[in-house]
Parts: structure tokens; sequence; C-alpha cells
């Protein structure tokens, strides 16, 4: 008898392993379309038939992980999520904030905290540095991922097909006809570096470095430090050093290893 309720209890936790996978691949599938996804498109991205995602997506959404369109056609991440993402960020915030700060003290430049959201890298946090003549953004800005170096660097950490959907909208967006080999290049030299760099794209006299790194829940996120042109060639080896520590600092501090 107590090896028949072992088995059932071993058979019971092997479904409730199966479901939690089906829906957190339900729920990745999501992340990329802002506008959602039917529920046959939803079928055919994670390879399960359509009744089963139907009874997923109910169960998620009468938790608020999910919810739908306007006319009810779409299944979209739900505000909990966002409650979710939002509770991640401020602790990510909180683990790097002395990092931000040792990372400015040891190069006297300003040290900016960024997060990948949509096809933007929005600042949550910022040490400004000691020098009269800094570059210092506001958190909350909104800057592109192919002319900064905070963008770069994490595009450099997603998979080809996704750098190429985000990169595709901003270029569309904004009206650029870019070098596709010669981005590439770009992305494939970033990754092997670990630091990407914007040297006068973004803003004219700004340049900057940034290296990027993923929290336990899959945020992508940017370490970046600006630095007015006409003093970035003196201090360029100084930052890249000592960013490349950071990001192994804050890579363990948040996957907590």
């Amino acid at each position: 008898m107590e090896g028949d309720v072992t088995r059932s209890d071993k058979v019971a936790a092997t479904g409730g392993i199966q479901v939690i996978e089906r829906a957190a691949s339900i729920l990745r599938a999501l992340k990329p379309h802002q506008q959602g996804l039917s529920l046959g498109e939803i079928a055919d991205r994670v390879d399960l038939p359509r009744s089963t995602v139907q009874r997923i997506v109910g169960a998620l959404m009468a938790e608020g992980l999910v919810t739908t369109g306007p006319r009810g056609r779409r299944v979209l991440l739900g505000p909990e999520i966002a409650d979710l993402a939002q509770q991640s960020r401020r602790n990510v915030v909180e683990v790097c904030r002395l990092i931000l700060t040792e990372l400015s003290q040891a190069t006297g430049e300003t040290a900016d905290l960024s997060v990948l959201q949509g096809a933007s890298m929005i600042f949550i946090d910022q040490v400004p540095g000691v020098h009269r003549l800094r570059a210092v953004s506001s958190v909350g800005d909104a800057f592109p991922l192919t002319t900064t170096a905070n963008g770069l660097a994490c595009l450099a950490l997603l998979p080809d097909d996704e750098i190429m959907r985000l990169t595709n909208e901003e270029w569309t967006r904004h009206g650029i006809q870019p070098d596709i080999a010669a981005f590439a290049r770009r992305i494939a030299e970033t990754r092997k570096r670990g630091l990407a760099f914007d040297l006068d794209e973004h803003t004219v006299g700004i340049s900057a470095a940034g290296v990027a790194f993923q929290d336990r829940s899959g945020g992508i996120y940017a370490i970046s430090v600006p630095v007015p042109s006409s003093r970035f060639p003196e201090v360029r080896e100084l930052v890249e050093t000592t960013l490349l520590k950071t990001r192994e600092h804050a890579s363990r501090l948040t996957m907590g290893g």
C-alpha cells in the first residue's frame, strides 16, 4: 500500500512539473509579442495541442498572468507579470547599487544601470561621476539598442533571430538602411570581448562602454559608463578593465551564485 502511494505521489509530481513547464513555455512565447497571440499561434510555437493550450491559458488568466486583447481574440501577458517583473527589477537595483558606486569611484565617471525592455534600454539607476564635465542621463530615459553601448551589450546576449527582430523594428521605425554584415560583425566582436562601445553614435560628444548580464528571472540588464568623448581615450583602458570585473560581480550576485 505504501509503495502504491509513493508511486501515485511521483506520478502527480511529474504531472505537476510538466504543467509548470508548459505554462512557462507559453509565457515565454508571449513575451516578444506585445500585441498578443491567438491560441492557435501559441499552440504552434510551443508544439502543444490547442485544447491543452486553452486549458493552461485559462488557468494562467485566473491568476492574472495572462489576459486577452480588446476583442478577446489574442492572449497577452497579464498585469501580474508586470508586477513580478517590477519586483525583480527593484531587487536588481538594490543589489547593483553598491556595484555602481564602486564602479563610479574606481573610474571617476558616471555609472548607469539599464534594463532591456521591448526594443529599448530603460535607465533604472545611476551614480554620477566626480568630474564637472560628465555624461548624465535621467532614470526612466529610453535609449535605442543599435547605437548605444548598453543596447549593443544586451543584444549580444540574445539569439540571432531575436536580435534581428528587435533591430529590424528599430531600423524600420527610424527609416535606417543598415549594413547587416557590418552589424553582425559588431555583435560577434561584442560577444567575444564581453564589451560594447558607442563612440559618438547616439550623442555627439559622448562615448560609452557597456557590459550586460542576466538575472535569475531571465531579465537582461546593462551596466555602462558614459564619458565625454574628449576624455574617453585617456580613461578607456581603466573603464574597460573595471567594467569587465563589474559584470562578473553583478552576474554572480543577481544569479545567486
